[in-house]
């Protein structure tokens, strides 16, 4: 009989956003005319940006053509998008990162998770709490944890408490860890990170031979110029960090599929016999037997993101989505609710009016006002009482769903 990975057993019934789901799904058929919006996941709702539509347009146009026509592409990506990349995102802001250390990707939620086929079980693995539940779960599958305890944490991890105690920014670990998941702007508390807390983090890194997995998925959100968007920004990251990106919320391509993953040559880890492994030779190899590239039509797409058109309308959508989120943080807080967040992110912390519990209050919000959220709990055991709200929706939505929270929830 075939054996199955004992690992998956151990994880929560459920993942955060189908069990979402779930409850809205058995709502809504229960209240069939109840106008249900929904700013619980991070999907977005604009459309792509008309540089991108055409991109690849003209490239699908491409593909009908045999003397255009493209097959497999470079598992790493077309080098033509990748110096784009290179020179403006990163070369643009005094980073020496080279076309060649970036690796185009689908995602870099699979980046995330896929990252750990080239590290070992036996690393001491760090996380905030609360997190994005896909670092935590990846590393369950990937059997670098034990079993999770009555509070909803996992043998084997390190957890790092952020609230607003602490401006939710985790403090340095007293003890010694070997990967370290940061993401800034952070999800889920849309808290920001200066480049004096990111240069403490990667002094550690490099004290204790770490390598810091830095999620800078939202930095394009990112509106106060004295913040870093990479961490490449630090002195010293190119010798520590792996550093994810997405087109998904800069560009809308949650549903087209494009994101990023960079990996500095001079990275290094250690093998079981303490040899020093270069980490960009064993990502290259794992991509390359696993991975087959993002489609010619997408990257296209993605490559007019860095069009002077492309750099315009992109600015238009975080704009957009960042006004949401001024107006959620604006009309809850004139209702006495706590927020956190909002500014150069887009989401939104709530503190759960009432002492309600995270679940309790998705509940109630959903029953009462047809608005969904997202649990804080769902997120770790450090984000019980709190709640996210995501800017990505349409204007309508987010103002008629501020309206109705704040006539039932005024604090």
């Amino acid at each position: 009989m075939a054996r199955i990975n004992d690992n998956y057993l151990k994880l929560k019934a459920g993942y955060l956003f189908p069990e979402i789901s779930r409850r809205v799904k058995a709502f809504a058929e229960a209240n069939p005319d109840a106008p249900i919006i929904k700013l619980g996941i991070g999907d977005v709702t604009e459309p792509l940006p008309e540089a991108c539509r055409t991109a690849i347009i003209e490239a699908t146009k491409e593909m009908g053509d045999r003397s255009t026509f493209k097959g497999y592409g470079p598992e790493q990506g077309y080098l033509w998008l990748r110096e784009k990349i290179a020179t403006q995102d990163f070369q643009a802001r005094g980073c020496d990162i080279d076309a060649s250390e970036i690796f185009i990707s689908d995602g870099s939620k699979c980046d995330c998770g896929n990252i750990l086929d080239i590290f070992g079980k036996d690393n001491k693995i760090a996380v905030t709490d609360p997190v994005y539940p896909v670092y935590v779960d990846t590393n369950v599958m990937a059997g670098n944890t034990g079993e999770i305890n009555e509070k909803g944490e996992y043998e084997g991890l390190v957890y790092l408490p952020i609230s607003a105690e602490n401006n939710f920014t985790a403090e340095i670990p007293t003890e010694k860890v070997d990967l370290i998941y940061l993401c800034f702007p952070n999800n889920p508390t849309g808290a920001t990170a200066t480049k004096e807390h990111l240069q403490a983090w990667v002094n550690y890194a490099k004290e204790h031979q770490s390598i810091i997995l830095f999620d800078a998925a939202y930095e394009a959100f990112i509106s106060d110029p004295s913040l870093p968007h990479s961490i490449y920004e630090i002195e010293g990251a190119k010798d520590c960090a792996i550093e994810f990106r997405s087109f998904s919320k800069n560009a809308g391509f949650t549903g087209t599929r494009c994101a990023l993953t960079v990996v500095p040559k001079n990275l290094t880890g250690k093998a079981s016999d303490g040899s020093d492994v270069e980490i960009w030779k064993l990502w290259n190899r794992r991509q390359s037997t696993k991975f087959n590239g993002v489609s010619y039509v997408v990257q296209r797409g993605a490559e007019a993101v860095y069009s002077e058109a492309g750099v315009q309308q992109t600015k238009a959508l975080i704009s957009f989505y960042l006004e949401n989120a001024k107006i959620i943080c604006e009309k809850l807080t004139s209702a006495g609710i706590q927020v956190y967040g909002g500014t150069n992110a887009p989401y939104v912390w709530v503190k759960t009016p009432f002492n309600l519990s995270s679940w309790d209050f998705f509940d109630k919000l959903l029953q009462t006002t047809y608005v969904v959220g997202t649990p804080g709990s769902g997120f770790g055991a450090a984000g019980e009482g709190y709640f996210r709200i995501s800017a990505f929706n349409t204007r309508e939505n987010v103002n008629e769903a501020m309206k109705r929270i704040t006539e039932n929830f005024q604090a």
